[in-house]
């Protein structure tokens, strides 16, 4: 092989491609941080009993607040009431992951695969 093989073959133009996918990469990164802030200040709600516990969980997946119908509470039946309540809770923890999740899809969904193959260790 003469001297100087690469100059200009692939090997010159694939270092060009690369400092693309690592600038797309970056602001990729930078969306991602921006969407999971923006994530991290929704709230999502759900209920259970037919709106008898409602709870109230934040992007960050934490508990937020939970309110209880007065005539949910029944001395006689407090397993019902617990079941009601992880049921909201969890509920609204299942909004909080899929709205995430939906997210992450619009975020990375207009990416080819060589991206993501290529620069997926460094996101």
């Amino acid at each position: 092989m003469a001297k100087g093989g690469f100059r200009g073959g692939s090997y010159g133009g694939g270092m060009g491609v690369n400092m693309n996918m690592i600038k797309q990469a970056q602001k990729m990164q930078q969306d991602m941080l921006k969407m999971q802030s923006e994530l991290e200040q929704k709230e999502y709600e759900a209920t259970a009993g037919g709106g008898a516990v409602t709870a109230k969980v934040s992007g960050k997946k934490e508990l937020v607040s939970v309110t209880i119908q007065p005539e949910a509470v029944d001395p006689d039946d407090v397993e019902m009431l617990q079941d009601m309540i992880v049921a909201a809770v969890n509920e609204a923890l299942r909004q909080a992951d899929a709205s995430a999740s939906e997210s992450m899809s619009r975020l990375t969904g207009g990416l080819g695969g060589a991206l993501g193959g290529s620069l997926g260790g460094l996101l």
